[in-house]
């Protein structure tokens, strides 16, 4: 079987079969970075009684990953007519026949080579089918909770007529965030003032499919974008002519959190989800002896600000009162603890957390790390439990009012009491 990822005109590095016949436009050795992949004639029908084979060779230990974008190809049971064949490694445990016009699954190959056949019979055809592949350092799934990765053969530039994608895949709760460390690609286009050329593309998913977060060309480094879940999808597309250095990222997984704030205490509250395994020791509050409680299925941090390494700050001509977030991912004897900054302005009672770099993971470029909004959105504060959400209401203007009707009632006695004697 193939590892599953979950998503011609032939591709970079073709070699034609017996020139001059049906074989020059269908079928071939492919060995570049990545390419297309496309039935005879597609998206018109195909012909009759044609067999396309497809060789795909990686360099080195590299794997192949291939995805089908479209699918349209004579179904029957078995799929004895027309199909498209794939073998991703020895034998025939790994052949795999599709037809029909439900898409196959994105699939990887065992080893560094994959080969892709098409085959139509005497009669019924269809639209047939459109696969990019993707090998070597065109394609990576990163799981781990922080990481960076460039461009084909970064700083040097990269090769024209590659398509690359990689997926940053996190456990479910995280989200997303992307640092661009450097960008240089081929300018937009000088007319539309759009990135029609070479260009590098955010998905907000695992697929194409998935909101679109950026598209980008040129130099100017863009801004950091987040996910809104826990995958991410980066694609970079570059044409037939000038080349440039490319790019570096950054990332690093983000908890959602909702933090609020009276004129007396902070409160945090995180999906207990997000941080699974992690026990709620490994989240606290400016030192390790103020450690989140666990209330149903979240975790919850509720302190006074003279306490926890609460400090008062003041910063833009306002007072604010500070502290650090810990969560510690350390394990194996690796450290790897996530800071972020709690910000509390108590006279509009307004918080904000802000992730801080903290390591060296960023390299030179861990400024751009600081000093960035991780506040959750309306609905996923919502979405906390009622009774666990409630813990973090303010209440000071209510103490605060009843402390003045208890007053005014007392003065009113007073003067009561003074006219009587």
């Amino acid at each position: 079987m193939f590892p599953r990822e979950g998503v011609g005109s032939c591709g970079v590095g073709e070699r034609s079969v017996q020139a001059g016949s049906l074989a020059d436009v269908c079928g071939g050795v492919l060995t570049g970075l990545s390419g297309v992949l496309t039935s005879p004639e597609y998206p018109n029908n195909y012909p009759n009684n044609v067999e396309c084979r497809w060789v795909i060779r990686a360099a080195g230990p590299a794997t192949i990953k291939l995805v089908f974008v479209d699918f349209q190809v004579e179904g029957s049971e078995q799929c004895m007519y027309d199909y498209v064949a794939v073998l991703g490694g020895p034998g025939p445990a790994h052949e795999h026949h599709y037809c029909g016009s439900a898409r196959p699954p994105t699939l990887v190959s065992l080893g560094h080579e994959l080969q892709v056949v098409f085959k139509s019979d005497f009669n019924i055809g269809g639209r047939g089918f459109k696969a990019y592949y993707f090998s070597g350092e065109c394609q990576e799934v990163y799981t781990a909770m922080r990481g960076n990765f460039s461009s084909p053969q970064y700083p040097s530039s990269y090769p024209n007529n590659i398509r690359c994608h990689w997926t940053i895949r996190l456990p479910p709760g995280y989200r997303v965030k992307l640092f661009f460390l450097d960008l240089e690609l081929e300018e937009p286009n000088s007319l539309t003032r759009t990135c029609d050329f070479d260009h590098l593309v955010a998905f907000d998913g695992a697929s194409e499919e998935a909101p679109l977060l950026g598209n980008w060309c040129g130099h100017h480094l863009p801004p950091p974008v987040t996910s809104s879940h826990n995958q991410l999808l980066l694609l970079l597309h570059t044409d037939r002519s000038s080349t440039h250095r490319g790019f570096s990222v950054a990332y690093i997984g983000v908890v959602p959190m909702n933090v609020s704030c009276s004129r007396t205490d902070f409160q945090i509250l995180i999906s207990a989800q997000a941080l699974a395994p992690l026990e709620r020791t490994k989240v606290y509050l400016g030192s390790r002896s103020c450690a989140a409680q666990e209330v149903g299925s979240n975790f919850r941090i509720q302190a006074r600000f003279d306490t926890c390494g609460t400090e008062s700050q003041r910063r833009n001509n306002t007072s604010v009162i500070v502290s650090m977030l810990y969560i510690d991912f350390s394990a194996a004897g690796q450290e790897d603890i996530h800071e972020y900054e709690v910000r509390c302005e108590p006279r509009r009672k307004e918080a904000s957390v802000h992730l801080l770099s903290g390591s060296d993971w960023l390299g030179p470029y861990a400024a751009t790390a600081e000093h960035l909004q991780e506040a959750p959105p309306r609905d996923e504060a919502e979405a906390l439990e009622g009774p666990v959400a409630m813990v973090a209401q303010d209440t000071s203007d209510i103490v605060f009012l009843g402390l003045c009707i208890l007053a005014g009632v007392l003065m009113v006695i007073a003067i009561v009491v003074l006219m009587l004697l």
